[in-house]
């Protein structure tokens, strides 16, 4: 299955919390070349739309893009359908 294209200002930074990992917001300024406040007034925006979440508190925190539904479930439902 191909992933969806990702487009718009934080397209970028979207793939990187896509690929089912979590990130640092000091990891994400690493791999991006942008500062951590950079990084961190975009990971605000994408959580106000709804696009990314986090967990941990403090240095500990981390960000992901979250699970898209019925992925999972499809998948699981294909491979005991073919059983």
């Amino acid at each position: 299955m191909l992933a969806r294209r990702i487009e718009g200002q934080h397209a970028t930074m979207l793939a990187f919390l896509a690929d089912g990992e979590s990130w640092s917001s000091s990891a994400l300024a690493l791999a991006l070349g942008a500062s951590q406040r950079t990084v961190q007034r975009a990971l605000d925006q994408l959580v106000a739309a709804g696009k990314v979440e986090s967990f941990g508190r403090g240095r500990a925190r981390r960000w992901m893009a979250p699970a898209h539904a019925g992925i999972h479930d499809n998948l699981a439902t294909s491979r005991s359908t073919a059983e």
